[in-house]
């Protein structure tokens, strides 16, 4: 005998009774099943409720041919009467990602005159495929549209429907159905059939906003928040919003003009930075001039700070250049030698000093896990 499913008949219904009609002990606890439930099963994309009846935790539901099971943490007596309590902050929170999707989706549908192809509600975040090329810019203007239907706060309309009846409804499905059809209506937004709990009106999703669009097999995959998770993100960007801008000394709504002026003055600071090495890496290669083979040991560098200078000072000293910047077990390397080959050299250097790198004949550079002394010893043979 089919469960009576009392989350259609009243989606905000937080506790009902029921008789519990069977119990088994199964994998990971009791499986019960009662003669009417307010317990929504897992499908159509939406995760299942969690809650307690009685004293036992409902901790999964699942739907098998029109039978609900409860997965309990502890048994029930066949035939007792028992109260059940969903967890309706999740409830309600699935109810508004699940409307939010439907608003997004039936907008993106009429105007790209694509399919929705995949939807995931996640903990976090719920994700939608479609088969359709759509760009960031497209998808705000989709989210402003979306918003604006859920201000205006529209009934939401859902119906049972088969044969006949069925044919004249023109609603989105990914597969031919049959049998008693259950369509979710966003009168001037979506028609869609669904088994899944919604919200009875378009102003209860809240808000929706749309977090990325990336590229992902024929079409793309958005990722969305609806709802208090979209509430919830905002309200911390906002506040990190503030955070930069004190940071900055600047108004909440003028930071990326701060941060501009950041990224400009940095620059000029990497500059005359760069300049200033390059006259410091001078005056080191003037000091070895004509020297020979020179090895130099210098505090942590760049790769390509650590370039330019082997390169001045064995472009001066006539030989072989080796430097290596950091400390014991982490020093990187570059060695060079203007017209000579560095790569039988470097090769017998890696092996002695647990080393790694290589380049061309005349200039190498890697990393030996050695420490100085190390290092030293091998350059004094």
């Amino acid at each position: 005998m089919e469960t009576t499913k009392l989350y259609y008949e009243d989606p905000f219904l937080q506790g009902f009774t029921a008789a519990v009609t069977s119990c088994e002990e199964g994998k990971g606890g009791y499986l019960v099943t009662l003669d009417r439930t307010a317990f929504y099963p897992e499908g159509g994309g939406q995760p299942y409720d969690t809650g307690v009846l009685g004293e036992a935790k409902v901790l999964e539901v699942h739907d098998k041919n029109g039978v609900i099971t409860h997965l309990c943490n502890k048994p029930l007596a066949v035939g007792a009467s028992v109260e059940g309590k969903i967890d309706w902050a999740r409830r309600f929170d699935h109810m508004q990602q699940h409307s939010g999707e439907h608003i997004c989706s039936g907008l993106i549908c009429e105007r790209f005159h694509c399919d929705n192809v995949g939807f995931h509600m996640g903990a976090d975040v719920v994700t939608i495929d479609f088969n359709a090329d759509i760009s960031w810019d497209e998808l705000m203007e989709i989210e402003q549209l979306a918003n604006l239907y859920i201000y205006e706060d529209h009934p939401i309309d859902i119906q049972f429907y088969r044969g006949a009846e069925l044919d004249k409804v023109d609603y989105r499905s990914k597969k031919p159905l049959e049998g008693d059809v259950r369509i979710v209506s966003f009168p001037g937004a979506d028609c869609c059939a669904c088994c899944g709990t919604h919200v009875v009106r378009s102003g209860q999703v809240g808000l929706v906003k749309f977090l990325s669009v990336q590229k992902f097999r024929d079409g793309v995959r958005i990722e969305l928040l609806s709802g208090k998770r979209a509430h919830r993100y905002l309200s911390e960007c906002w506040a990190q919003d503030v955070r930069i801008a004190q940071a900055l000394s600047v108004k909440p709504n003028a930071s990326f003009a701060g941060v501009e002026r950041v990224l400009a003055e940095l620059s000029a600071l990497k500059q005359r930075c760069a300049k200033l090495e390059e006259s410091v890496f001078a005056q080191t290669a003037a000091q070895y001039e004509g020297k020979g083979d020179v090895l130099l040991f210098e505090d942590e560098m760049s790769g390509d700070s650590l370039r330019k200078l082997c390169d001045a000072v064995a472009n001066a000293c006539g030989g072989r250049c080796a430097v290596f910047a950091g400390t014991d077990g982490a020093y990187k390397y570059a060695i060079g030698h203007a017209g000579g080959e560095l790569r039988d050299f470097t090769k017998k250097m890696n092996a002695a000093l647990s080393g790694r790198g290589g380049g061309k004949p005349n200039f190498v550079q890697g990393s030996v896990g050695c420490d100085r002394a190390a290092i030293e010893a091998f350059f004094a043979e």
